[in-house]
């Protein structure tokens, strides 16, 4: 049987050797260059499954190499071996398309697991069951749309998935965030691991290390065992930071520390442990302006922001409204035929500006569906109220109040549509309305809604 192949290029003849032992260790053949030049040489002679490429060269730097594969053999995934504390080298590596880096002094077991997810994307290993036998491939979930920006899209996160850079996924809310962020994990060598989602919004601050990094027994008061944290469930797979702009400062330190060194500390413990996580984060804010207002951490932001997927919002795609709207029908009406939209009904979904995107339009149709009669959806079943006219409701409940009265009034009554919209699942409602769960937790309580709403149930 043929050995895989895999090209390594540094200009220190002890990292050479250290590499070739341990790939070979590995059941690989491992080529050795000292020079860009000589890894160019090879790459036109032979075929790799992967390349390793020192960043420092004598004749130039590891991006020369990195360019000729991305023209040359786009599918042959490229690492790169950084300095100690060199984040920017390694982060422009990302930036220019590299799979993945190490930092010196190289940890072979972070090498032998990147290489391991590296392989993947050449051969992809057969899924196979306890028994042995073979398993069908993961039943992707889909992003709907033929128009030119949601082609763009799905290409883009295929492109992702080649990867084991940062994503920061950008857009508005209910745009499919964590849809995507699923898929470039699906897609991805680490489709066999967790996809271990967090909303960072909804976790109290004095919880939040604990709850990412785990704790040993005895570190606090009720910690009775040892507990592993969000980054040791994703061991392998991928953590998906939603909300992300909600950390505080002194976590986001934390934060950075863990994703540079690729290791965590447990709350208690006197060790650091290390994690192979690949980090996909998101947020509806604008994290460039939180950065300027000081509410985010530069440095973070640039680990977290090397590449970003931007989810298009639904008033980009008015095109694809019709057949994402059939596929939701279809969807909420597991074994049955599922009513039509009315002409009439089509058009004023083409429309209508959808502030909620797709989740509002899910419930939107939800919503139809139990005021539907017949067999067919139609217009009034929408219930779309015009923007003007929710402009002037709000107005008139606040005319002849005091100020502070006035906006408290408009507050509640925002709240109140968003819970309504959401079926008063509060975490989505602070997601329609823009805000942390935290902070509508704040101004339910702070309005008397909560009370309101804790006396009815």
């Amino acid at each position: 049987m043929t050995k895989s192949q895999v090209l390594v290029v540094d200009d220190e003849a002890d990292i050479r050797e250290l590499l070739s032992m341990t790939l070979t260790r590995m059941g690989l053949e491992a080529h050795c260059a000292a020079t860009s030049a000589e890894a160019l040489a090879l790459l036109q002679k032979h075929t790799y499954e992967l390349c390793l490429t020192d960043m420092r060269l004598t004749d130039g730097d590891g991006l020369a190499v990195l360019e000729y594969v991305s023209k040359h053999c786009p599918e042959l995934p490229v690492a790169v071996i950084t300095a100690h504390g060199s984040a920017e080298n390694a982060v422009a590596a990302l930036k220019a398309g590299a799979f993945d880096y190490l930092a010196k002094p190289v940890s072979l077991n972070q090498l032998r697991t990147l290489v391991r997810s590296a392989l993947k994307l050449s051969r992809p290993a057969t899924r196979r069951s306890a028994e042995g036998e073979e398993e069908p491939a993961p039943v992707l979930p889909v992003l709907i749309g033929t128009s030119a920006v949601m082609q763009a899209t799905r290409a883009l996160i295929d492109r992702l998935a080649r990867s084991q850079a940062p994503v920061h996924i950008s857009g508005e809310s209910g745009s499919g965030k964590e849809l995507a962020a699923r898929l470039v994990h699906l897609k991805g060598s680490r489709q066999d691991g967790a996809f271990v989602a967090v909303n960072c919004g909804a976790i109290p601050e004095n919880l939040m290390e604990s709850e990412f990094f785990g704790y040993r027994k005895g570190a606090f008061t009720g910690a009775a065992a040892d507990r592993d944290g969000f980054f040791q469930a994703a061991n392998g797979g991928t953590l998906f930071l939603d909300e992300v702009a909600d950390l505080p400062l002194q976590m986001q330190v934390k934060l950075l520390r863990a994703i540079q060194e690729k290791k965590v500390r447990k709350v208690g413990a006197t060790a650091e442990e290390s994690v192979d996580v690949r980090i996909i984060s998101a947020t509806h804010r604008n994290l460039a302006d939180e950065v300027k207002g000081g509410a985010f951490r530069q440095d973070l932001y640039y680990r977290l922001n090397v590449i970003e997927l931007r989810m298009p919002s639904l008033r980009e795609m008015r095109d694809d409204i019709p057949q994402l709207a059939l596929a939701l029908l279809e969807r909420q009406c597991t074994g049955r035929e599922p009513p039509r939209l009315t002409a009439e009904a089509r058009a004023e979904l083409a429309e209508y500006d959808f502030p909620g995107n797709v989740r509002e339009l899910e419930n939107i149709l939800e919503r139809a569906l139990a005021l539907a009669t017949g067999d067919e959806i139609e217009a009034e079943d929408l219930q779309l109220a015009p923007r003007a006219a929710a402009e002037e409701t709000v107005e008139e409940i606040a005319t002849g109040l005091p100020l502070q009265e006035r906006l408290d009034a408009t507050e509640r009554k925002a709240i109140f549509d968003a819970l309504e919209q959401t079926h008063y699942n509060r975490t989505a409602a602070a997601k329609v309305l823009g805000i942390s769960f935290r902070a509508l937790r704040y101004r339910m309580e702070r309005l008397g809604i909560k009370d309101e709403l804790d006396a009815k149930s």
